[in-house]
């Protein structure tokens, strides 16, 4: 029976720890601030705005958000962010996404200054990460490399797959995992014979949003697996993309949905605030 990786509990510790580095700057005369842009009346990004708030709160990060109508053209948008660029008060800006259809989100992660990028999605951060250099990192992905830290799950030489190649999970934990000097497959919906992958995998990521995808018989005895997914199923149960009870049996390390990588990706972005104020800072006393 595989060792539960316990998320809430670990995101819990990396917030009070947070909290007293954000006391810290106070104590300076700098008060953490994190704007957030929605747009439209998506349901789902209103329960993580939710969560972001109440993580603010707790961490003691002063919170604002930005809320434009569905309708609200590119042009609106990316005046908003240009906005909160200049201005000094804010440290951090992030993008909920989806983003109504008629918005290119891309453009819109481009026109975010680099040293407010909490999200870690501009490419200035992705490139930093890509040769190696210290940077904003997604959360979710930096999330996941925590929880190894904090469980002493080595990377170094294991066969690491990662099923999903999205631009917010799938490729930055490809170079995070590369750091960790692991060997890194990649599987995604045209991959032939998927099976063959994740049976190989010493540590196999999900994330594919497919409501228990990963069965039992796709995973290697004493495999680590992570499971990024969040899936609503008929029930309102939620539910990963592994098939968890099942997986549990034949894993060494197992994380939960919910309770897993959830709540380490919004401990991330308020580590990331927090990152993004100090640099700032360091970028004032260079003047």
């Amino acid at each position: 029976m595989a060792i539960i990786i316990d998320g809430k509990a670990l995101a819990k510790k990396i917030r009070q720890n947070l909290k007293v580095e954000c006391n810290k700057l106070k104590e300076e005369g700098v008060n953490p601030k994190l704007a957030v842009i929605m747009v439209g009346d998506n349901p789902a990004s209103k329960v993580y705005v939710r969560n972001k708030s109440r993580a603010c709160n707790e961490v003691g990060i002063e919170y604002q958000e930005y809320l434009l109508k569905e309708d609200s053209t590119q042009e609106e948008l990316l005046d908003l962010i240009k906005k909160l660029n200049k201005d000094k008060d804010i440290n951090g800006i992030l993008l909920q996404s989806p983003l109504p259809e008629h918005l290119d989100i891309n453009k819109a992660f481009k026109t975010i200054t680099y040293l407010k990028d909490v999200d870690g999605f501009t490419p200035a951060s992705v490139g930093k990460l890509s040769i190696g250099e210290d940077t904003f990192v997604s959360c979710t992905p930096l999330g996941v490399i925590k929880m190894f830290e904090e469980y002493n799950i080595d990377l170094t030489g294991k066969h690491v797959v990662i099923v999903g190649r999205s631009n917010i999970v799938g490729k930055p934990l490809i170079q995070c995992c590369l750091q960790k000097h692991a060997t890194v497959t990649v599987c995604h919906s045209r991959t032939t014979d998927l099976e063959k992958f994740t049976k190989d995998a010493d540590i196999l990521i999900a994330a594919i949003g497919k409501s228990k995808f990963i069965k039992a018989d796709m995973v290697k005895e004493g495999a680590v697996v992570i499971d990024v997914g969040i899936n609503r199923g008929e029930d309102g149960k939620l539910a990963g993309d592994i098939d968890f009870k099942n997986v549990e049996k034949k894993a060494s390390y197992i994380t939960p949905v919910p309770g897993g990588v959830g709540p380490m990706t919004i401990a991330m972005l308020m580590n990331n605030v927090i990152k993004a104020t100090k640099e700032q800072q360091k970028e004032k006393s260079n003047f």
